[in-house]
């Protein structure tokens, strides 16, 4: 090409091993199918521990026993995480009857984890019940195809639970994206389901033989919520609605949270705005996205594989006029569009359609029946009585949508019967984190068991200072894979190591501004005095309604990422 541009369009060099393994794979089949019949390991072996992931499945350990399992000379205790597939997040009681009943007879740890990726997945299946699981996906209608590894993930939409026909149209189209990206070999057809071979050579036309560089990212949002945190994602579709009915999206592309502690060469990127198109366009559109960073994403090193980084290496302008020669297009000026908020509205809501939608909040995304609150019980049994349908939202918490007058009495009864309805701070409504320790592999430090807790202490520090009607968005995430969203967080830790994270301040309540960090390698008490400072001086300086990563800003507690991949490390 010869248009100027500040890096070239493909990186030369010696592929990445993730490369030779995907082309390897026969088109994602591996040797799974045969590893599934060696019972000698619980786990997977070689290439196949990672092309599993292609299916939807991590392989994970609980590392709470993995040193007295090593002094007994036995391997890890290996059990897989497998995540839904769920455009949207929405899904049917009946299918939620189905999941809940698995989770409780076919897992290691009971529970339903409702992930920030606005689906559900099961922790601790052992690799015997795998197929079960995947059938019983099959059977109600779902599975987890491409939801891990490098392809285009679960697809997010705003759950709005007000305007019900624009959340409609906008679930619809998050759905088609969904469904246009799939990879199209019959690997998991194959493999989980039983399905017989077709005598046909696969081919994939948009994710091509190696798939995508790295993982990839979309959403759906409809303003002025961003509840899906578009800037954490490579492709974004923003909602354009005229007097009620959707007419296009203005698209935004090359955002991304994933860094390597210490490496300069990655950063934390918010989303470059495109331009608008009209729906007819959509899938073209998101097809020469995904298909400019398959060609051009770099396949050298997968820390700066990501869409954030083509972006940066090629030019926002280049990448643009390439989808626009691919898709056959030319984008439109971006049209008009704000957000005021990203949290979920907690309780009851009337949408205009005269249905009721019940916003339950679960902390940490984790339904299991605790003492005193019965919260995987308390679904089921609203479940058998619901008739409008289940939102997963992409702050791990569920919306009990469609609720007919007739039945809200009924089904709030049962909300508080069992420990669905209880009142929390906003500070704890507006906290998340990741699942971090004892599953995750690539935990450094507690996120999901430490943040009640601390939140406990922020709680605290807020009431001190006369702030207990306010809050801060904060997120802990256990290392810095950017799972649980803290680098678009007002207050964000990322784990460092056991007990230790590193702190960063200064993102917007709307998340449309990365943070900074502002300690490093710093303990949890540490962080508490910090806060405890820090809140103070919000509490007293604070202009009318300013949110404390506006205040951080502003009075220069931290200075503003503008430009990420030049001044996020300063």
């Amino acid at each position: 090409m010869s248009e100027k541009h500040p890096g070239p369009l493909v990186v030369e060099g010696k592929l990445a091993d993730a490369e030779r393994l995907k082309l390897d794979s026969n088109f994602l089949r591996g040797t799974i199918a045969e590893d599934l019949n060696d019972g000698l390991t619980g786990g997977f072996n070689g290439d196949n521990f990672l092309l599993i992931r292609f299916h939807g499945m991590y392989q994970q350990d609980d590392r709470d026993i993995r040193a007295e399992r090593a002094e007994q000379k036995l391997e890890p205790r290996h059990a897989m995480m497998l995540r839904c597939r769920l455009p949207g997040g929405v899904m049917s009681p009946q299918q939620w009857l189905a999941i809940e009943e698995f989770a409780g007879e076919e897992t290691l740890y009971g529970s339903v984890r409702l992930t920030n990726r606005q689906t559900f997945q099961f922790h601790g299946i052992l690799k015997k019940d795998l197929k079960s699981a995947h059938q019983l996906l099959h059977k109600v209608g779902l599975d987890a195809l491409a939801t891990a590894n490098d392809v285009n993930r679960n697809v997010l939409c705003t759950s709005n639970p007000v305007e019900s026909r624009l959340h409609e149209q906008a679930y619809a189209w998050a759905k088609k994206i969904s469904e246009h990206l799939l990879p199209r070999t019959r690997a998991y057809a194959e493999i989980w389901l039983d399905q017989e071979k077709v005598a046909t050579t696969d081919e994939e036309p948009i994710l091509g033989a190696t798939y995508l560089p790295r993982k990839f990212k979309t959403t759906v949002v409809v303003p002025p919520q961003n509840d899906v945190d578009l800037h954490a994602n490579d492709m974004n579709f923003v909602a354009i609605a005229e007097n009620g009915e959707l007419v296009g999206f203005n698209l935004l592309v090359g955002g991304g949270l994933s860094i390597d502690h210490g490496n300069k060469k990655t950063y934390a990127r918010t989303a470059s705005e495109f331009g608008f198109i009209p729906l007819e366009h959509t899938l073209a559109v998101a097809e020469a996205v995904v298909t400019t960073q398959r060609d051009w994403g770099n396949r050298t090193d997968r820390k700066n594989a990501k869409t954030k980084y083509t972006l940066e290496r090629v030019g926002v302008d280049v990448f643009k006029a390439e989808v626009e020669r691919r898709a056959g297009i030319t984008f439109a000026p971006i049209r008009p569009y704000e957000f005021t908020g990203r949290g979920d509205r907690i309780g009851w809501v009337k949408g205009i359609d005269d249905k009721w939608h019940l916003t339950l909040f679960i902390e940490n995304g984790r339904i299991l029946d605790y003492p005193g609150r019965p919260l995987k019980t308390g679904l089921r049994e609203i479940a058998r009585i619901h008739k409008g349908d289940f939102r997963l939202t992409a702050n791990q918490n569920l919306i009990v949508a469609g609720v007919p007058e007739s039945d809200k009495a009924a089904i709030e009864k049962l909300a508080r019967d069992h420990g669905l309805m209880n009142s929390v701070t906003p500070q704890r409504e507006n906290a998340m984190a990741c699942v971090s320790f004892p599953t995750c592999p690539l935990a450094m430090a507690e996120a999901e068991r430490f943040l009640p807790g601390f939140v406990d202490q922020v709680d605290g520090i807020m009431a001190k200072h006369g702030m207990s009607d306010e809050h801060i968005v904060l997120r802990v995430t256990g290392c810095p894979n950017g799972c649980g969203r803290a680098l678009l967080a007002e207050v964000g830790l990322i784990g460092k190591a056991p007990g230790r994270y590193n702190l960063y301040i200064g993102g917007n309540r709307t998340g449309t501004r990365i943070p900074r960090m502002y300690r490093e390698n710093i303990t949890d008490a540490e962080i508490v005095s910090i806060m405890d400072t820090l809140v103070g001086q919000w509490a007293e300086q604070r202009e009318s309604d300013e949110g404390f990563g506006d205040f951080a800003v502003r009075t220069g507690i931290v200075r503003p990422v503008l430009d990420p991949a030049r001044d996020f490390w300063e």
